[in-house]
């Protein structure tokens, strides 16, 4: 397959490089680690004038009308600045979900602000199931004026500052959505600060009384839309840790470059020219799965879920590897709170955790070439 970015693309590339140079250094995501939301508004407002909030959503709800293949540029630069906040959730979690599953009128209303960065979204599933494990885990019960919706997600990708919850439920229709407010009486959300505090995690909480009027598209329609989102998130997590390898990378040869023992650069010596060339081994074959995996994604490829799969994993492991090689290339100062290498493999360790560790998408590759084998 001859597979290569177009030159609006590769210009559309070019032109998030330039922004995240000006407005998101490494010290942003380091003072995104102390706020309350991890979510920077002139950041956020910059990326919604780009039009990079907007790039899955239609021409008609004031987006871009974008393919995940242009949405793909821009995750792999996010990665390489560590941009912190509710990127992911809103773009193609929430957003997504949204997109597919509304009808023109839900569309319409929500989409919009999403694009112009006044409104975050998120689809309420942990980031932590695994196995196989179903990702929906609340209940939707019917009442004379529609349903009321009750369990608790825990994990979910930015729902502290999510304005619109998109929570799929079990009914007896099947998987339904529903648009939630997350300021609602009966809905509790509790802020985790986990391994990487730029990118948070939140349980809700939904009691059952809550009252769900909101239905997002047609009822028992909600599973094959909560199997999309999740895996173009899957797939958008494997270019994001790209992105972040390969930064990684890049600061490790630099140092190895500067750094001086023995009166020459550390970079001579054998042993890091080997460390540093299994990195950048790694790294261009997780860009090679990961690159697949987008165009498969937006193709809707027959191998897509293997693709995705095996990007995930293999993208995920080699990204917290590469990160963890770039604080031994560093030495002592690596291992140190002041230097900003160890927030890339902070990143790297929530990526390759989040929607499925490494393990589970190898068992779904080998479930799909060889068929479900027992667990032990």
């Amino acid at each position: 397959m001859d597979f290569g970015f177009n030159p609006e693309q590769e210009m559309l590339r070019a032109s998030v490089r330039k922004l995240l140079d000006a407005e998101c250094p490494a010290s942003l995501a380091r003072a995104m680690m102390d706020d309350a939301t991890a979510r920077p508004p002139a950041l956020w407002r910059s990326l919604a004038e780009l039009g990079l909030l907007g790039i899955l959503v239609p021409l008609e709800h004031g987006g871009q009308g974008g393919s995940f293949l242009d949405l793909t540029v821009v995750l792999e630069e996010a990665g390489k600045s560590l941009v912190p906040g509710p990127f992911l959730a809103t773009t193609v979690l929430g957003g997504l979900a949204i997109a597919r599953a509304g009808t023109p009128e839900q569309c319409a209303t929500l989409l919009p602000p999403l694009a112009r960065g006044e409104r975050v979204a998120t689809l309420a599933v942990t980031t932590d199931h695994r196995g196989g494990a179903d990702p929906v885990v609340a209940i939707a019960e019917r009442t004379a004026d529609g349903f009321r919706l009750r369990g608790d997600v825990a994990f979910a990708l930015d729902a502290h500052v999510a304005d619109t919850l998109v929570v799929p439920a079990h009914d007896a229709g099947g998987v339904t959505l529903f648009a939630l407010e997350r300021v609602t009486a009966g809905v509790a959300v509790t802020e985790h600060r986990t391994v990487d505090m730029t990118r948070r995690l939140a349980s809700i909480g939904i009691d059952a009384q809550v009252p769900a009027t909101t239905v997002l598209g047609s009822r028992g329609a909600g599973a094959p839309v909560v199997a999309t989102a999740l895996r173009h998130a899957r797939a958008a997590l494997a270019i994001e840790a790209v992105g972040v390898a390969q930064r990684a990378l890049d600061l490790s040869v630099a140092y190895a470059n500067e750094r001086q023992q023995f009166g020459r650069p550390i970079g001579s010596f054998q042993a890091v020219k080997h460390k540093c060339v299994d990195m950048m081994v790694g790294v261009e074959t997780a860009r090679s799965l990961a690159y697949y995996a987008a165009w498969a994604v937006t193709e809707n490829a027959a191998d897509v879920d293997q693709a995705v799969a095996m990007a995930k994993s293999y993208a995920g492991d080699v990204a917290t590897t590469v990160t963890s090689e770039a604080i031994q290339v560093h030495g002592g100062i690596g291992f140190t709170w002041e230097h900003d290498i160890h927030l890339y493999h902070r990143r790297a360790l929530a990526i390759a955790a989040t929607f499925g560790g490494g393990i589970d998408h190898r068992d779904a590759v080998a479930d799909a070439l060889l068929g479900p084998t027992p667990r032990a």
